[in-house]
C-alpha cells in the first residue's frame, strides 16, 4: 500500500535538515500510527546498531494498539523475520543490532521528573497519541535523542501522532501553526479521514454517526471540541459566555487572582451581578501596586470591602492584608458542604453550573487573545478521579499549567466570583432563566 500524500509530506520533514519535531494527525483514519511504525521499521534497518523508541501514555495500551500496527506493517513489508520481540524487556531486537524500545510515558506521582528516562539514549522517537502525555514527557524524550547521531550524521527527529484535544499539542503546536507563529523547526500536518482512500466506507459512516463532539474531532478534525467526559463545562456553554447579553445586573463585586513579579499575571475583574463589566490585567506589578489598583476600582464602582475577594495564597496574602478584603484560600474547607475536596473545587463546580445554565456574561473580555486563553482555561476545568467515590475534586493547577504551558489566571479570577454565589444562593438567577 503506497504512502498517502499527507504521509509523504511528513516523511519529507522527517528527512530534512531543519525539522526536529513533527506532529502528524488531527483526526481518525489518517494513517498516524502506521506512519510512525513504518518510520521505525525503515530507520532501524537503515542504521544498524541504532536505537528507536515507540512510546505512549500507557505501556499496556501501546502493546494492544501501536505494537500490533507495528507487526502488521512489518508483515506487509515482509521484514518480520528481521527482528524478535522480547515481551519481558519490552524491546524489539533487530538482526542488524538495532533496538526498538517500548516505553510507558505516563506521569506517575512517584516520577514527576521522568527520572526513569534519565539514562536513556536513543537515535529517534515516535510517540503515539502524544496528546495523551504531558508536555514534560515529550520534552524529556526529545532530550534523550542523541545516540550515535554523529556516527550516522543525523539530527534529532521526534514524531508524534495525535487526535484533536485541548492540551499542550493544541496550545504549543496546533494554535501557533494556525496563527502562523509556529517555531520553524516544528511542523504540524493534519490528516483527515478523507485523505485516506483506503478506509472502509463503513468506518467513515461510523465516524459520521458519532455524537457531535466526537464527530467534530475525529472526522472533521475540529480542535475546538473536546469530548473528555471529565470536563465540567461544555464548549458550547463556554462560547456562550460572550453572547449571554441577557444576564441581569445585580450586586457589584471584585475578584482578583494575584501574582507578583513572576510569569503569572494579576487579573482583576469587576462584576455587576454575574456580568463581568471590567477586567484589568497587570504583569510584574508589586503587591502595593495591585492593592492600589483594586482600591481605585472599588471607589470608581462603589463596591463595599466585603464584596472584594483576592487570592490569599502566596503573595496574594499581602494584598488581602493591605486592603482588609475577603481572602480566598484554595485548599481551605468548602463552605456549607463536605462533598468537595476544598473551596477551590467547590467554586469550580458551582462555576460549571452557572456556565452550563448560561447565567454568566463576559462581555468586558474583548481582546481576541484573552478570549482564546479564557476558553482554553475553562475547558481544562475537569473532574479528578471521576471513577472513584469520595469528595469531588478538580485537576490541580500544576497539571493544568503543564497542559496549557502557562498559569490559568483568567479562569481562577472568574472562579472566585462563585464564593459570593455560594454565600448568597443563586435561586433568583435560576428562577428567571426558566
Amino acid at each position: 500500500m503506497p504512502l498517502l500524500p499527507k504521509q509523504k509530506n511528513a516523511v519529507f520533514y522527517l528527512n530534512d535538515n531543519t525539522t526536529s519535531e513533527i506532529i502528524y494527525g488531527g483526526a481518525a483514519g489518517g494513517g498516524k500510527t502506521a506512519l510512525g511504525c513504518l518510520r521505525e521499521i525503515e530507520q532501524a534497518q537503515k542504521y544498524p546498531g541504532s536505537r528507536g523508541l515507540l512510546g505512549r501514555s500507557k505501556l499496556k495500551t501501546l502493546k494492544e494498539t501501536t505494537l500490533n500496527t507495528f507487526f502488521e506493517q512489518a508483515a506487509i513489508h515482509k521484514v518480520s523475520n528481521q527482528f524478535k520481540f522480547n515481551a519481558q524487556e519490552n524491546i524489539i531486537h533487530w538482526k542488524n543490532g538495532s533496538d526498538t524500545l517500548l516505553k510507558d510515558l505516563f506521569l506517575y506521582p512517584s516520577d514527576k521528573e521522568f527520572d526513569s528516562l534519565g539514562s536513556l539514549e536513543i537515535t529517534r522517537a515516535f510517540v503515539d497519541e502524544c496528546n495523551q502525555i504531558v508536555h514534560k514527557a515529550w520534552d524529556v524524550v526529545g532530550s534523550r535523542i542523541r545516540y550515535k547521531l554523529n556516527q550516522f550524521d543525523l539530527m534529532p527527529k521526534q514524531l508524534g501522532s495525535c487526535n484533536p484535544s485541548k492540551g499542550w499539542v493544541y496550545t504549543k503546536v496546533y494554535k501557533p501553526n494556525r496563527d502562523g507563529i509556529l517555531r520553524p523547526d516544528i511542523k504540524f500536518i493534519q490528516a483527515l479521514p478523507k485523505d485516506n482512500p483506503y478506509l472502509p466506507p463503513s468506518y467513515v459512516q461510523r465516524l459520521l454517526r458519532m455524537e457531535k463532539n466526537s464527530r467534530e474531532r475525529l472526522y472533521y478534525g475540529n480542535w475546538e471540541y473536546d469530548d473528555d467526559p471529565a470536563a465540567l463545562m461544555s464548549i458550547d456553554a463556554i462560547n456562550n459566555l460572550w453572547t449571554n447579553t441577557f444576564v441581569r445586573s445585580g450586586k457589584k463585586y471584585i475578584t482578583a487572582d494575584i501574582a507578583r513579579f513572576g510569569k503569572d499575571k494579576s487579573v482583576i475583574i469587576v462584576w455587576d451581578g454575574l456580568r463581568a463589566i471590567k477586567i484589568v490585567v497587570l504583569s510584574k506589578k508589586s503587591v502595593t501596586w495591585v492593592a492600589q489598583e483594586i482600591a481605585d476600582l472599588r471607589n470608581e464602582y462603589m463596591i463595599p470591602l466585603n464584596q472584594v475577594i483576592c487570592d490569599e495564597d502566596g503573595v496574594g496574602g499581602g494584598v488581602v492584608d493591605i486592603l482588609g478584603c475577603v481572602g480566598f484560600v484554595n485548599n481551605s474547607t468548602p463552605k456549607y458542604s463536605e462533598n468537595f475536596e476544598n473551596l477551590k473545587a467547590q467554586c469550580y463546580y458551582k462555576l460549571s453550573e452557572i456556565v452550563n445554565l448560561s447565567l454568566m456574561y463576559l462581555g468586558c473580555i474583548t481582546d481576541s487573545d484573552m478570549i482564546a486563553e479564557t476558553i482554553e482555561e475553562l475547558e481544562q476545568v475537569k473532574q479528578k478521579d471521576m471513577d472513584k467515590d469520595g469528595k469531588k475534586k478538580i485537576i490541580p493547577k500544576d497539571a493544568v499549567k503543564e497542559l496549557l504551558g502557562r498559569s490559568p489566571d483568567y479562569s481562577d479570577a472568574i472562579m472566585m466570583r462563585m464564593y459570593f454565589e455560594i454565600e448568597d444562593n443563586i435561586d433568583e438567577f435560576q428562577s428567571w432563566s426558566g
